[in-house]
């Protein structure tokens, strides 16, 4: 998927420097930004992001009307596994950047908890907090499941090999007593997942992401849900285990047929790169996240889009900012240490 983006970024790069000089073709950057399924909520707000920082060349002026991105800068969102597969694509230099759990970040930089035994992904580097990735648990409404312990014997999927979902979902099996051999797993995308169930061939499956999450809203639509509370004593274990957990709550009427406040967890989503990456782009480009033209997209590109505000954007950032991404925000007085 990666040669196909490539080669779709070089095509795009000649349809728009066809106009512009040789010089300001040899100055255009290509940088990707690593998702998630095309169903969840980091590949909407990757293509939001990524089309505000970018600014090809040749393209009007921000004074104009026209981009208000990095000059030169050509960012694209890629579909990919999650956060996981993301920071290894990073590591082997695959992609430029990516969004990331910061549960997973942080244990990759350190090369503690999943990562344990492996290679610490040392270089990794934050840009940006984002903002607050519920933890779903999705549930047939007849399927009997009132409680993470009612999974017990039930079809669940735990989301793909690769995926931050997988990761905490595993978690919270432990958190409340069970273990992933107490369920019937499966390993699917949300929106697979979702087919499942509205086949009647899965009782429940995870999503960690921001709401409402598309998959999910499309389900409730077409068949009867519930979102399972991960609350009480399972949830304060598990925060007290793993300090990146937060408690979070989706509200009554953010999917169909679901219209109590519902009481979860949650995780920061977070956009990292690589330490190699140069100082100058990634300045570059988290000036250009948080310019006033930005605001306007996020605000009213995605529900979640609000929620990404420079006064969050360095909140739970377990890893080293990027040097470019520090020198912004001390520039911008957000950071003063």
């Amino acid at each position: 998927m990666l040669n196909t983006v490539k080669m779709s970024l070089m095509a795009l790069a000649v349809a728009v420097g066809a106009g512009a000089s040789g010089a300001a073709a040899q100055d255009m950057n290509f940088f990707r930004i690593g998702t998630g399924g095309t169903a969840g909520t980091y590949y909407p707000i990757g293509g939001l992001i990524a089309n505000a920082i970018s600014n090809p060349p040749g393209s009007r002026s921000c004074e104009e009307g026209g981009s208000c991105g990095m000059p030169g800068l050509i960012a694209s969102a890629v579909s990919s596994n999650g956060s996981v597969a993301n920071v290894n694509a990073i590591a082997g230099g695959a992609l430029e950047s990516g969004f990331v759990q910061s549960d997973v970040a942080n244990w990759a930089h350190s090369g503690s908890g999943i990562w344990e035994g492996q290679p610490a992904i040392d270089k990794l580097r934050a840009i940006a907090n984002l903002y607050p990735e519920s933890i779903h648990l999705v549930a047939r409404a007849d399927a009997g499941i009132a409680s993470v312990a009612d999974l017990a014997g039930k079809r669940v999927s735990l989301d793909e090999p690769g995926s931050g979902t997988l990761v905490d979902a595993r978690i919270i099996l432990e958190g409340y007593g069970l273990a992933e051999s107490d369920v019937s797993a499966e390993f699917l995308k949300p929106n697979q997942a979702a087919d499942r169930m509205r086949d009647g061939q899965m009782d429940a499956f995870f999503f960690v992401g921001g709401f409402p999450a598309g998959a999910i809203a499309e389900l409730a639509s077409q068949t009867a849900i519930t979102l399972v509370p991960i609350d009480g004593d399972g949830a304060a274990a598990i925060r007290k285990k793993y300090s990146f957990f937060a408690d979070n709550t989706v509200p009554g009427g953010t999917y169909e047929g679901v219209a109590d406040d519902v009481h979860t967890l949650a995780v920061g989503a977070q956009w990292v790169t690589s330490a190699d990456q140069p100082d100058d782009l990634i300045y570059g480009l988290t000036k250009a996240l948080w310019n006033e033209n930005t605001r306007k997209l996020l605000d009213s590109g995605h529900a979640k889009g609000a929620e990404i505000t420079p006064d969050t954007a360095l909140q739970g950032v377990g890893i080293p900012l990027h040097p470019g991404a520090e020198r912004f925000y001390r520039e911008a007085g957000l950071l003063t240490e």
